[in-house]
């Protein structure tokens, strides 16, 4: 195609060639009105050789149609993968390719949704459509084909483009699906708290039908009820620990339906602890008993209860009773009655001066056996006769005092048990050679008969030790010096960090626990993570929302830490197990638009495709693709058989031609002839 214009390309400036018309024509106005002969002649030549100096020329645009672009939007997100439809997708989508491939005028694009976009659930086919033709120009859009289930969750309310959709959905008329559908659940809850989680089973096909609803927590079945289809039922759910609760709720198959994988739903409830309650007994005044108090109060969740023992039973000074002020030491309360409150108790320097009874250590040791926690910071008191080790509670202390101190320089060290454990495996500092952290100056010898020993300090003695009693811990500190490192001593050390890290610890953090398996979740990908002491971990057996089975190798990142990364193509809930311990993992939301409902559905789509001028249509699983036409703009863009796609509007310039009409001996010949005409009019 081409498009005719007069062009013009003057020769000398055209205000040279203005003054010269007007010039020309004043002089020729003024001939004819002293009616000098052949004036009218002369006004023509000089109109003709303006022309000749404005260079005219007949310009012509060479053009060609450019195609017009669709863009082929295929579906195969968890939906179309778990009802089994990806086969029947995938045949239909390369037939219709070919067919669009063969139609003259279109350049066609495929876009595959394989997964969700990281930042929005569900499954989205038009932000991609937008984008795969955000770089063509409106006029070259011919439209748009999906290849999908019909469960599309962004459908936009106003047409991205003026052409038309056309939504053929891959599905069999009358399917079904039961599914376990999470109506409220909350997001966190108070650890031994219990919350209520609102779950349905629906299945349209049986509505009011009782069935039997499983609830598992955190994988273990613990309650089996019958709930009617479509109401909605309320679930008890305990918060047992800190971080993530995973309450499983699920229903058996029913025959006929298109997948199992939605009949179980997932509600996540991160379980957050009150403050923790810690009791600090710091057996006399020294330089360091502020430095368990200042880290424990500076920590915002830990309710600290402190008591330093400044005058035992046994002191007599003569000191009148009225005169003293000091507040009496409620032993009975916090070691007998109220024991069991307490998350953690901390032994500062605390020596045997009759003011705990031998049945209170008693108390404590039972205490630890049954869930709780022990720290004990020892000083010389340790190695003496008054030692708690001589009391009914070192039936759980992991290390027996000699009765020798070390009174010398030494430097503490991470051994090669604490180079594994998370408590000591990352202090600042502990990687140098020696570390790069200021000496203590006195220890008490004392050697491990149960747990870690993770720090040691002057000719090798264990310094911090750490061990499971029953189904509590228990922690000793062999030197009271941690203090130097808190003030700064000749550079100081990571007392913050390792005192953290061991009260976290000693109050079950899951972050610090030494034999661990998780799952660390993000947007499209799985992290497989083992913590463990051992030398070596064993390969995990990783299922996915869909029960297929992975094994996967680990590979060790740090000293005790193994790690794999996979992709996580699917929504849902992962699970792993190395053979030992067992993990849970969710990626996505806890109740994914994705798996809520697996019918094919043409209804989803209706409303964009009508405001197209485009179509929706199911095809069964085997169908071909309808044939595709090119028609021009505002014509009827579907039929039965056929769907209509708009003619491109837009062209290319490949060229232009330009052809002078004063140029050559024909336009030599024109000017020759005009003023040769003047001449002869003059003479006649």
């Amino acid at each position: 195609m081409s498009d005719t214009s007069l062009a013009f390309g003057p020769f000398i400036p055209i205000a040279l060639i203005a003054l010269f018309v007007v010039v020309g024509l004043a002089l020729c106005t003024l001939g004819m009105v002293r009616r000098v002969r052949g004036s009218l002649l002369r006004a023509f030549a000089v109109v003709l050789l303006a022309l000749a100096l404005l260079n005219p020329a007949l310009q012509s645009e060479v053009r060609e149609p450019l195609d017009g672009v669709v863009a082929l939007v295929i579906d195969r997100s968890q939906s179309q993968r778990a009802a089994g439809r990806t086969a029947a997708t995938d045949a239909l989508a390369k037939d219709l390719r070919t067919r669009l491939e063969a139609t003259p005028g279109l350049d066609v694009r495929t876009i595959t949704i394989d997964r969700p976009d990281s930042d929005r659930d569900g499954t989205t086919l038009f932000g991609p459509l937008a984008d795969v033709l955000a770089d063509v120009p409106p006029e070259r859009v011919a439209g748009a084909v999906l290849v999908t289930d019909g469960q599309v969750h962004d459908v936009p309310s106003v047409p991205p483009f003026d052409a038309p959709i056309h939504g053929l959905v891959v599905g069999r008329e009358g399917e079904r699906d039961r599914r376990v559908e999470i109506i409220a659940a909350p997001r966190f809850g108070l650890v031994d708290s219990v919350e209520t989680i609102m779950v349905r089973v629906a299945d349209p096909a049986a509505e009011g039908e009782t069935v039997a609803l499983s609830v598992k927590v955190d994988d273990e079945l613990v309650e089996q009820r019958n709930v009617s289809v479509g109401e909605s039922v309320a679930i008890a759910a305990p918060i047992d620990h800190g971080g993530d609760n995973f309450f499983q709720f699920e229903v058996a198959p029913v025959t006929g339906e298109l997948t199992d994988v939605n009949n179980t739903a997932v509600a996540i409830v991160e379980g957050v602890r009150e403050n923790l309650r810690v009791l600090l007994v710091s057996g006399e005044p020294h330089a360091g008993e502020r430095t368990w108090r200042n880290l424990l109060k500076s920590d915002a969740s830990v309710d600290l209860v402190h008591f330093t023992i400044l005058r035992p039973p046994e002191k007599q000074d003569g000191t009148p009773i009225n005169e003293l002020s000091l507040i009496a030491f409620p032993t009975r309360e916090l070691f007998s009655q109220k024991i069991d409150e307490f998350d953690l108790i901390v032994f500062d320097r605390y020596q045997r001066r009759n003011v705990l009874p031998a049945l209170y250590f008693d108390n404590i040791a039972q205490y630890v056996l049954n869930g709780g926690a022990v720290l004990i910071a020892a000083g010389p008191d340790y190695a003496g006769s008054r030692s708690v080790y001589h009391t009914p509670l070192a039936a759980a202390l992991p290390a027996a005092p000699t009765g020798e101190v070390f009174e010398e320089p030494f430097r503490p060290e991470i051994s090669a048990r604490g180079t594994r454990h998370p408590v000591t495996r990352d202090l600042p500092g502990g990687e140098a050679e020696p570390p790069a952290w200021s000496n203590w100056f006195r220890q008490v010898e004392s050697i491990p008969t149960a747990g870690d020993t993770v720090m040691s300090g002057a000719r090798d003695s264990p310094l911090l030790v750490l061990a499971r009693e029953g189904e509590g811990r228990v922690a000793m500190m062999l030197s009271d010096h941690i203090w130097l490192w808190a003030r700064g001593y000749d550079g100081g050390g990571p007392h913050v960090p390792l005192m953290r890290n061991l009260s976290h610890w000693l109050m079950k953090e899951p972050e610090l626990e030494e034999e661990a398996l998780r799952l660390v979740t993000a947007p499209g990908t799985l992290m497989v993570e083992r913590q463990t002491l051992a030398d070596t971990a064993e390969p995990v057996i990783l299922t996915d929302p869909s029960g297929t089975e992975t094994t996967l190798a680990l590979e060790e990142t740090k000293p005790g830490l193994w790690r794999a990364t996979i992709e996580a193509a699917d929504m849902g809930l992962y699970r792993a197990t190395d053979g030992t311990l067992t993990a849970l993992g969710h990626v996505g939301p806890a109740n994914p638009l994705e798996a809520q409902d697996l019918r094919s559905d043409t209804d989803k789509l209706a409303p964009i495709t009508e405001a197209t001028r485009g179509s929706v249509r199911r095809l069964e699983p085997g169908t071909t693709a309808p044939r595709v036409l090119v028609r021009a703009p505002g014509r009827t863009m579907a039929g039965s058989d056929w769907i209509g796609l708009k003619r491109s509007e837009a062209s290319e310039l490949v060229g232009i031609d330009r052809t002078p009409l004063f140029a050559g001996f024909l336009g030599l010949a024109i000017l020759l002839a005009a003023i040769s005409g003047t001449w002869w009019r003059e003479g006649h």
